[in-house]
C-alpha cells in the first residue's frame, strides 16, 4: 500500500510550495514590496511584473510571497499553540476523570458553544489587531476542539490492558501519561492539526479582510484582498491572484489532511 494518494501527493506539492515561497521570501522578492510606484500604478501583469502591480504600483507577486510567510508563521503558531494546549487540557481530563472531567469540559464546551470566528474577534478586540493577537485569538479558539478529541482518545485508551500494566508494575500517573498514552494519541492529533492549520490560515484572511489583521502595510493574503476590492473591475488580478492563493492553500491542505486520516486511521484502511 502507497503511503499516500494521487490526492495526498498533490496536497503534497502544494503545501511544500507554500512552504518554499514563504521560505524564499525571507531573503527575497522580486521587487521591495512596500515600494510606492504611482507610475506604474494598477499595471497589468507583464514580463516586469508578473502578476501586476496594486492601486500604489507595489509588486503584487512580492507582496503574495511576503503574504505567504505570514500565513505560514500564524498558522504554524496557532496549531502549535492549539495543540500544546488542547493536547495537555484533554490528556488531564479524560484520565482524572470525575469532578476534573466535569469541571473542565464544562468550560471546554462553553467555549466550543461560540464559532471560532467570532470567538477570536471578541479576544481581538482586548488583545488588538496584530500578528500575536491573531496567534493567541485563534489559539484560544481551537483548543477546545484539540481538547476534545484528546480526551475521547484518553477515554478509550485509560482502560486498555497496557495501561493497567504500567499502573501495576508502579509507574507513575505522569510517566503512564507521558509514556504510554500520549504516543497512542498522536495519530488524531496529527490529522486535526492539519485542518486546523488551513482553519487558522482561513481565519486569518478572513480576520485581515474585515480590517482585524495584521494592519497594513504589512501585506497579507486577507488584506489585499480588502484593498484591491474597489479597483476589481479595472484590475481584476488584485483580488484573483490572493484568492486564487487562499483557495489553492486550502485545497493542499484539504487533500494532504484527508491522506494522513486514510493512512492513520484504522477505520478507513482497506477502504481504499
Amino acid at each position: 500500500m502507497k503511503f499516500f494518494s494521487l490526492n495526498g501527493l498533490i496536497g503534497g506539492i502544494l503545501i511544500a510550495a507554500l512552504l518554499i515561497v514563504a521560505a524564499t521570501s525571507l531573503f527575497w522578492t522580486p521587487f521591495d514590496p512596500m515600494k510606492l510606484s504611482f507610475t506604474a500604478r494598477l499595471a497589468a501583469p507583464d514580463l516586469q511584473h508578473l502578476l501586476g502591480t496594486d492601486e500604489f504600483g507595489r509588486d503584487v507577486l512580492s507582496r503574495l510571497m511576503i503574504g505567504a510567510q505570514a500565513s505560514v508563521w500564524i498558522g504554524a503558531l496557532t496549531v502549535g499553540f492549539a495543540v500544546i494546549a488542547g493536547t495537555l487540557i484533554g490528556l488531564i481530563s479524560g484520565y482524572a476523570r470525575g469532578f476534573i472531567d466535569g469541571f473542565i469540559m464544562a468550560i471546554n464546551n462553553a467555549l466550543l458553544a461560540f464559532p471560532g470566528i467570532l470567538l477570536a474577534l471578541g479576544l481581538l478586540a482586548v488583545f488588538g489587531a496584530n500578528q500575536f493577537g491573531i496567534i493567541f485569538a485563534l489559539g484560544i479558539a481551537y483548543t477546545p476542539s484539540m481538547a476534545r478529541v484528546v480526551r475521547g482518545a484518553v477515554l478509550s485508551l485509560r482502560e486498555r490492558e497496557f495501561i493497567e500494566a504500567s499502573r501495576v508494575m508502579g509507574n507513575g500517573e505522569i510517566y503512564t501519561m507521558l509514556r504510554h498514552i500520549l504516543p497512542n494519541c498522536l495519530a488524531p492529533i496529527t490529522v486535526l492539526a492539519t485542518s486546523m492549520f488551513g482553519w487558522a490560515i482561513l481565519s486569518e484572511s478572513a480576520l485581515s479582510f474585515l480590517g482585524l489583521g495584521v494592519p497594513p502595510p504589512a501585506p497579507t493574503w486577507g488584506n489585499m484582498l480588502a484593498a484591491g476590492r474597489p479597483f476589481l473591475e479595472q484590475a481584476v488580478w488584485l483580488g484573483l491572484f490572493p484568492g486564487l492563493c487562499i483557495a489553492l492553500t486550502l485545497l493542499g491542505i484539504n487533500l494532504l489532511g484527508d491522506a494522513l486520516r486514510d493512512k492513520l486511521d484504522p477505520r478507513m484502511r482497506g477502504l481504499k
